[in-house]
């Protein structure tokens, strides 16, 4: 056992980034940073960027994975209702989309066979 080797395992930014890379998985991602409660600065901001590295940075050429990173940290920094459709628009360049849901049921309604309704699209090029 003089030569016995630990196993070497992937750091989690390693598979952060490969699950990443299935843009539902990328979806509900970014949809838990949204939704939570508490959100901590920059966390949104970080999610974003890991959502970047996963399907941006490998889709694009390095000038546009730079400008695209750059226009990150202008939208993070933006106030008002600009903000959003900057948003939309940038996650549309990684083939997301913003969209808005029946965040729960009422107690009268029947439940719908589908659990999220889509209700707008922003940003749809």
């Amino acid at each position: 056992m003089k030569n016995a080797k630990m196993p070497t395992s992937d750091s989690y930014q390693d598979y952060l980034i490969e699950a990443l890379k299935d843009k539902r998985h990328a979806a509900a991602y970014l949809t838990a940073h949204l939704e939570d409660e508490e959100p901590e600065p920059g966390l949104l901001e970080l999610g974003l960027s890991n959502v970047f590295e996963a399907l941006g940075e490998p889709n694009m050429s390095a000038d546009d994975a730079k400008l695209h990173l750059e226009k990150l940290d202008g939208l993070v920094s933006q106030n008002g209702m600009a903000t959003i459709y900057a948003l939309a628009n940038w996650l549309n360049a990684l083939g997301l989309k913003l969209t808005v849901s029946v965040a729960q049921e009422d107690e009268g309604e029947e439940k719908s066979s589908v659990s999220d309704v889509e209700l707008v699209e922003v940003g749809k090029v």
